[in-house]
């Protein structure tokens, strides 16, 4: 009965460290480490415990082969973790950049994208004349009607296959409302001709997107006069004008969305008000960064739990490897330990000691899983079909610094499970059996 609740007061102080070691921040450990070294320096029992891990540490490269097994067990579980977690935040970042608080989109109401809304040339034209629009230097309103249709494109990658890829029709106020958006090769697109401007990114994932090129969509030819760069999402499509993209789809005048450029933040309120009480209107009105916000919040959902689950799973296996290598130097050092606690140590002294030498272990797997993630994803381009639109979004792979201490506490949390129980059968090992065995 004594062993059960034993075992049991174990499982419960594993659980409670795991679930506080989840929200710990960064400068909590800090703080931690700061007391921890003031106990080893001031209270006897700390000073007992230094001693017990530096012996334990003195013995690692004589124990390297082993040792190693919890080194590139966590570097794996960490690598993969950090790798996966990376594209979601790679993701968000490229779709929230898209988007800002002083400019807003306008849909059919009810609509959830772009691809989905229709708006008529008198709902168009309703839109713009709304109260908080800003103007240019000709006194207009920076009001952007747009139309997004999708075409197939065959893939850079060889396969043959084709991939989707998302086509926008835009007119001049299109290049006012995003001043970020440059052409980087070649030119912008002329009014009235089938001619289209690349982005940065489909370029990378589509054949034949080069200044000259022509290209076919549906069945019409259509010649690439130009590559931009946005550094977000935008820069994974196609643009052209408006009314000769409506005529190829027949879209007549009607256009799936406006965006507005705001006289400032404030004015939102006001412009959206606007436009829900007009009683010609029936549309939908959002900032553009909730807009492209909301459409990165399922692909990151699923890329966590994915991450988690798949962390998770390697990370028993690394526990496991924790702990049979741990157990195994713990009965290497029996006679040692026994020693130590004939001397006067006591036994959390040896538990702390043990701990920390798996810790140790733990933290240098997990500071060498975070480098190979960084080395090998941090930039890696990859690609995806976007909640809401026709088209797949180019992305960077991001190691963040938040990342790379997600990473290292997963480590740490596994060295903690693997050493907690070696250390503390360390701590009860019977002296007298303990050097006579040895």
């Amino acid at each position: 009965m004594k062993s059960f609740l034993r075992g049991l007061l174990l499982a419960i102080v594993v659980v409670l460290s795991i679930v506080a070691w989840t929200v710990l921040p960064w400068m909590a450990l800090v703080v931690l480490a700061v007391l921890f070294f003031l106990w080893t320096r001031f209270t006897r029992v700390g000073r007992q415990a230094g001693s017990a891990t530096g012996v334990g540490i003195s013995t690692l490269p004589q124990r390297v082969g082993s040792s190693s097994v919890v080194v590139v067990g966590i570097a794996g579980v960490v690598a993969v973790l950090v790798s996966l977690l990376a594209m979601g935040v790679g993701y968000r970042e490229t779709l929230s950049k898209s988007g800002s608080v002083d400019t807003a989109v306008v849909m059919r109401g009810g609509s959830a994208s772009e691809v989905s809304s229709v708006l008529d040339h008198a709902s168009v034209t309703a839109i713009a004349e709304a109260p908080g629009i800003a103007r240019d230097v000709a006194g207009k309103p920076i009001a952007s009607p747009e139309l997004v249709v999708a075409a197939n494109l065959p893939l850079k990658d060889g396969s043959g296959d084709d991939g989707s890829v998302q086509v926008r029709g835009v007119g001049d106020e299109a290049w006012t409302l995003r001043p970020d958006v440059k052409i980087v090769a070649g030119r912008k697109f002329k009014p009235g001709l089938r001619e289209l401007v690349a982005g940065k990114g489909a370029q990378r994932q589509f054949a034949g997107l080069e200044p000259g090129h022509e290209i076919k969509l549906g069945s019409q030819t259509w010649t690439v006069v130009g590559i931009f760069d946005s550094g977000n999402a935008l820069g994974s499509e196609l643009w052209g004008d408006a009314d000769i993209i409506a005529s190829a789809y027949r879209r007549g005048s009607s256009r799936t969305s406006v965006f507005v450029r705001l006289t400032d933040a404030k004015s939102f309120d006001a412009f959206k008000a606007a436009l829900v009480g007009d009683p010609r209107l029936q549309v939908d009105v959002d900032t553009t960064l909730n807009y492209f916000s909301k459409q990165s919040e399922g692909f990151t959902k699923v890329i966590s739990i994915i991450g988690m689950i798949v962390g998770g799973i390697m990370g028993i296996g690394a526990v496991f490897g924790a702990l049979n290598t741990m157990f195994a130097a713990v009965a290497a050092r029996a006679r040692e330990i026994a020693t130590l606690r004939a001397i006067g140590f006591r036994g959390p002294p040896v538990v702390v000691a043990v701990m920390l030498e798996t810790m140790l272990l733990a933290a240098l797997g997990g500071l060498l899983g975070g480098l190979i993630a960084w080395a090998l994803f941090n930039g890696y381009s990859a690609s995806t079909l976007t909640q809401g639109t026709v088209g797949s979004l180019n992305f960077q792979l991001r190691v963040t610094p938040a990342l790379l201490w997600t990473g290292l506490k997963w480590a740490l949390a596994i060295g903690f499970i693997g050493g907690l129980f070696p250390a503390v059968r360390a701590a009860r090992l019977p002296v007298t059996t303990a050097l006579r065995e040895s």
